[in-house]
Formats: structure tokens, C-alpha cells, sequence
């Protein structure tokens, strides 16, 4: 009998002691981590209900995106990814008018710095996006230090067709050839490359830097060569298939689709410079999984997914640890060489002064 109750007492001590070294446990953040230190690389979500993570994207390349992309994120971190699909400028305008719930979003520069000058971006910790160390100077911080990095790096510059065109083209003056007249397509202002556009136009007008009146004068006078100024790429895309142009300005990453229906088409990055398009992720203020939201631009500037990215022609890679040949680097931006001799623009400039060239634009260029 006392020997039943002494085996008793043991048990009721073990309890407690397992008790209270529950007690002393951290408490789990909703990444599975413990709190205040960053997830272990390879560890497994704790299971229980997926948190609901709202991402702000194009909704291009979707089958890719939701096998590549979202679905080993899902499986590690016990997350169920929500898209909120749609163009720079409707997305950002709902995130602005507080009509959405999104974590995180992806926008090109342009648009991202007008999201940081409403205030509606997050600042990032660095310290938990470790693969930061791994990619291009210019794609850490572009919009500053606070906000989040570029995971592409795109760039804008010419194609063409040669047997259309009349002539080789090298350079962005040679858009104002003779032989291009009615030839050409051109982006919209409104667009993500028309201050792109601009900026050339000053360049071809002999400024060293930009100079707006010069630019100005120098688009007026390309107008009559243009077909259209064109606000999408696919109505570039299409004007170039059924021959009703012969050459304009495209972002590198579209030359693929256009290969596709004219394979004798070439793309160059003009002799002063291709122009650097940055496509940005940021977190948005309010956002309640901050945390898990830096987990995943941290898994977007992965050597994995940035190479499959690359080599599916989806996106051109920032992550400087991937080694890419042959056909892989065709049709994206790639190579340190390269991304260091595109031009890049000061987006806070483009954004004080986008109004009045708009304006200027529409009353003295496209008329």
C-alpha cells in the first residue's frame, strides 16, 4: 500500500515538472518560428488552420506562379496564398482607398513610389530576407532602404523587324530615321516606359541630362513617324504580327511573344542604354502576417525560384548565384554586365514632374 502511494506521488511531480516546462516554452509566431527570431531554412510550418496570406499581383504567368511559387511556400509555412489580380493603377488605388486586405504587393518602381509617398507601404526588416546578400546593388534598395526590393530587373529597349524596317537599327536616334515614318509604335506617357520614352528623347536631343523642353521638342517631331502610341503591350504585340509597324520600344520581356509570330525580329539594347524596369514587392501598412510576408519575398529571391523563374522566360533574375547559358539567356535580362549599363530613372523625380509632362504630351506631341 505505501509503495502504491510513493509510485503515486512520483507520477503527480512528473506532471507538474512536465507542466511547467511547457510554461517556459516561447510562443510560436504565425510562422511557425519561435518569436522574435527568424524561421529555421528547411523547417516545416506548425499545422493546424492555413493563415491566409493576400497577395496584390498581374495574375500573368499564373499556372507558373501557383505550381512554382505558391504552392511549396503553402506546403512549408501552412499558408493558403490569395491573389488580388488587376493593373499597377487599380491595384495600388484600392490599397489606397482601404478596400482591399492585402499583405503584400507587387508593383513596378514607378508605382511603388507613389505607394511609399501616401504612406502606404510597411518598412521591411532586412534582417529577415537573407537573400538580399545575393542580389544585383541596384535591385536591394531601390526605392530606399526601408521599402522592398526588386525581385526583376527587366529592360527597355528596341526591337525591330529587318526586312520592314529599311535599316539596322543601334540606337534610340534611330527612331527619328527617314525610313521608319509610319513605321512606328511608341509608348503612351501614361505608361510604365513613357517617361522611359521621354528621357530618351532628351538624350537623342543631345542633353546630357534630362531637359524637358529639348525632349518635348524632339517627341513633337517624331510624331509623324508613329502608327500609334500604344498604352498595352499586347496592342504592340499585335501591331507587329499583322505588320502595321516595324520597330518601337518593348520591355525585353515580351520579345518571346513577338518572336512567336515574326522569328525574324530583333531586339537591341540601343548604344546609350537600355532603360532599367524594376518590378518591386512591399508590404502593406496594417498588414497583420509582416512577418510571414518577408518570408515570402524572401523565397521569391531564392536561387530556386529565381532560376526557374529565368528559365521559363517569366521573369529575368536579381539573384547573382545562378549560373545561366545557352538558350536560358535568351529573351530575359540577364548578366551583372548588363544590368550595370541600364539606365535607371529617379522615380521621385518622374512622379513630381509626371503631371506636367502629361499635360505637355497630350497638347504638343500627340496631336
Amino acid at each position: 500500500m505505501m509503495k502504491k502511494r510513493m509510485i503515486r506521488g512520483l507520477l503527480s511531480l512528473s506532471l507538474v515538472g512536465l507542466a511547467l516546462t511547457g510554461c517556459g516554452t516561447p510562443a510560436k509566431d504565425q510562422t511557425g518560428g519561435a518569436t522574435g527570431t527568424a524561421p529555421a531554412a528547411g523547417g516545416s510550418a506548425s499545422k493546424g488552420e492555413p493563415t491566409q496570406l493576400v497577395i496584390s499581383t498581374w495574375g500573368f504567368s499564373d499556372d507558373f506562379f501557383k505550381k512554382e511559387v505558391y504552392a511549396p511556400f503553402e506546403k512549408e509555412h501552412n499558408v493558403k496564398i490569395v491573389l488580388d489580380t488587376g493593373n499597377n493603377a487599380d491595384r495600388l488605388n484600392k490599397v489606397r482607398q482601404g478596400t482591399s486586405n492585402v499583405d503584400l504587393i507587387y508593383l513596378s518602381d514607378y508605382y511603388a513610389e507613389q505607394g511609399i509617398e501616401a504612406g502606404l507601404f510597411e518598412k521591411i526588416d532586412r534582417d529577415r530576407i537573407p537573400n538580399l546578400k545575393d542580389i544585383y546593388d541596384i535591385a536591394k534598395a531601390p526605392l530606399g532602404e526601408d521599402y522592398g526590393p526588386a525581385y526583376t530587373i527587366g529592360q527597355l529597349g528596341i526591337i525591330y523587324n529587318p526586312k520592314t524596317a529599311g535599316k539596322d537599327i543601334t540606337s534610340w536616334s534611330d527612331l527619328w530615321n527617314p525610313s521608319l515614318v509610319k513605321k512606328l509604335t511608341i509608348p503612351n506617357i501614361t505608361s510604365t516606359s513613357g517617361p522611359m520614352m521621354l528621357d530618351a528623347a532628351s538624350l537623342v536631343a543631345g542633353s546630357t541630362s534630362f531637359n524637358e523642353d529639348q525632349a518635348i521638342a524632339k517627341m513633337k517631331e517624331l510624331n509623324k513617324g508613329v502608327v500609334k502610341y500604344y498604352g498595352q503591350t499586347s496592342e504592340f504585340v499585335n501591331m507587329f504580327a499583322q505588320g502595321e509597324i516595324a520597330a518601337g520600344p518593348i520591355m525585353e520581356m515580351y520579345v518571346k511573344d513577338i518572336k512567336a509570330a515574326v522569328p525574324d525580329a530583333k531586339f537591341v539594347t540601343p548604344s546609350e542604354g537600355g532603360y532599367a524596369i524594376m518590378n518591386t514587392v512591399n508590404i502593406v501598412k496594417g498588414s497583420k502576417n509582416k512577418r510571414l510576408a518577408e518570408d515570402f519575398i524572401n523565397w521569391h529571391l531564392s536561387k530556386e525560384v529565381q532560376e526557374k523563374s529565368a528559365k521559363a522566360k517569366v521573369d529575368s533574375p536579381v539573384n547573382t548565384t545562378l549560373q545561366l547559358t545557352g538558350d536560358d539567356t535568351k529573351g530575359i535580362t540577364y548578366g551583372a554586365d548588363t544590368v550595370k549599363k541600364l539606365r535607371k530613372l529617379d522615380m521621385k523625380f518622374v512622379n513630381q514632374h509626371l503631371k506636367a509632362w502629361i499635360d505637355r504630351w497630350n497638347k504638343e506631341v500627340a496631336q
